[in-house]
């Protein structure tokens, strides 16, 4: 799998290319991805699969703007930004949509949720010490959650409805556990990156200076 672009660091490139304009797209088909979703309460079968490509073309983008951004040089921190925040808010609003529609529980959007807000607030809580890169289950959640989404977005109905869930249940429990692991690598690296090293030593001389005897 293709690495966390986060965990690339930033070239010097402009701010304008190629990758970036595909973040801002994403970023852009979000609300248009929503009203097709909702049009009619999601009555309307037509739109319900213009959203799915729409969602399909989107992650499309994500795949391929940190492919691009890495292979040609053109790593950005607007785009280390943006490219997070257009997943979240694409992702978000179709777990919400689905919530709306009553095709998804809530509890679920709601876990999901929070567990997606929760490691973006995690990589800046440690971003002084280093960056969490993206794990193998990390990655695998994002695809499975991305197919679960599709297949819920589609009209479906018979075996297909009822196995959509047993996917988004799936991406439910590999959710929960990249979870986890992300605040134990948080914490982890908190405690054990060159920045926290180099605080330890300046406690420990502080220390010794505190406890050294006066000169006579």
């Amino acid at each position: 799998m293709a690495p966390d672009p986060a965990a690339t660091p930033p070239q010097t490139a402009r701010l304008v290319n190629l990758p970036n304009a595909l973040t801002v797209l994403r970023l852009a088909v979000v609300p248009v991805f929503a009203v097709l979703l909702l049009s009619d309460g999601g009555m309307d079968d037509d739109r319900r699969v213009w959203a799915t490509v729409v969602f399909a073309l989107a992650i499309i983008t994500d795949r391929y703007d940190g492919l691009i951004a890495r292979r040609t040089g053109q790593v950005t921190e607007f785009g280390k930004l943006a490219d997070p925040i257009a997943d979240k808010a694409l992702t978000g609003t179709a777990l919400v949509g689905l919530s709306v529609l009553g095709l998804l529980p809530w509890w679920v959007t709601l876990a999901i949720l929070v567990r997606e807000v929760g490691v973006t607030l995690l990589r800046f809580w440690v971003i002084r010490h280093g960056v969490i890169a993206a794990s193998r289950g990390g990655k695998a959640k994002t695809v499975v959650q991305a197919l679960a989404i599709g297949l819920y977005t589609l009209p479906l109905e018979g075996l297909l409805a009822s196995a959509r869930w047993w996917v988004m249940a799936a991406a439910l429990v590999l959710t929960v556990v990249t979870g986890v692991d992300y605040v134990y690598r948080a914490l982890t690296l908190r405690r054990t990156s060159a920045r926290a090293a180099r605080a330890a030593a300046e406690r420990r001389a502080a220390g010794r200076r505190t406890d050294a005897p006066d000169a006579a």
